[in-house]
């Protein structure tokens, strides 16, 4: 049976930014089926679109970055600025959850910059705990629920720090160094997302910006390019670093 792993992040582009080195590594090395999914359609990335068509352009965007490796796209269709733990926020992950059955999810850091990010986190947290629940949507299961909890992985914050600038250190890292240029290319997918930060960041760099990042956390490593995890290991959840025992441990 093929394994599965799912990226559930706030916007389109943040799982390029965060995880895709290691979501490339899972694909090509151990053949696992990757699916990408963003809570939002980056309604408000824009100041030429209106949300709508934004919204448009960026899911196109998703899937083409997606499909650059083969993985399948998913838009959860809550709204930017307007991501909240709520029920119905949350079933829909949960129903994501059951039907693409992953064994590996990625989400945000629970301290980020931005509160979609911290709100997603939460979210994603919730849902991994609820999608093995028989109880949880009693009655209105489309697919059966999981067999059981899945691992769960937070990435890196944005910059490496909370919303106060303090550090937020990974737990390990994963050695991205030969799949960077991948990477680049599905980020460089996002053309919409370089557009709205040089309007609204004034800035112009987004791959070169995830390439510096990645650096950093190599440089940490011992190694070129990395991603930093840390892996949410409370009651009931997996206790073995899957992630590790699959690609290594960078630095280790």
């Amino acid at each position: 049976m093929t394994r599965v792993a799912i990226a559930i992040l706030a916007h389109p582009d943040d799982a390029e930014f965060l995880c895709a080195g290691t979501l490339i590594r899972l694909h090509q090395e151990h053949g696992w089926t990757i699916h990408v999914a963003s809570m939002t359609p980056g309604d408000c990335g824009s100041a030429e679109h209106n949300p709508e068509e934004i919204s448009r352009i960026r899911r196109g965007e998703g899937k083409a970055a997606a499909q650059t490796i083969g993985a399948t796209y998913h838009c959860l269709e809550e709204r930017d600025l307007r991501v909240i733990y709520n029920e119905p926020a949350l079933e829909k992950v949960v129903r994501l959850l059951n039907a693409v059955r992953p064994e590996v999810v990625f989400t945000h850091s629970p301290d980020d910059y931005h509160l979609d990010h911290e709100q997603t986190s939460k979210i994603v947290r919730a849902a991994t705990f609820a999608a093995p629940i028989p109880n949880f949507l009693y009655g209105r299961h489309v697919h059966p629920p999981l067999d059981h909890i899945p691992h769960l992985y937070y990435c890196d914050p944005l910059e490496g720090v909370d919303a106060f600038g303090q550090p937020i250190a990974p737990g390990f890292r994963i050695d991205i160094s030969a799949v960077i240029a991948t990477k680049a290319r599905m980020l460089e997918c996002h053309e919409s997302q370089r557009a709205w930060l040089r309007k609204h960041h004034g800035v112009d760099n987004l791959v070169e910006s995830m390439q510096q990042w990645a650096a950093t956390q190599g440089r940490a490593a011992g190694v070129a390019f990395a991603e930093g995890f840390r892996q949410h290991l409370g009651h009931s959840y997996p206790k073995n670093n899957l992630l590790t025992e699959l690609l290594g441990h960078a630095g280790a």
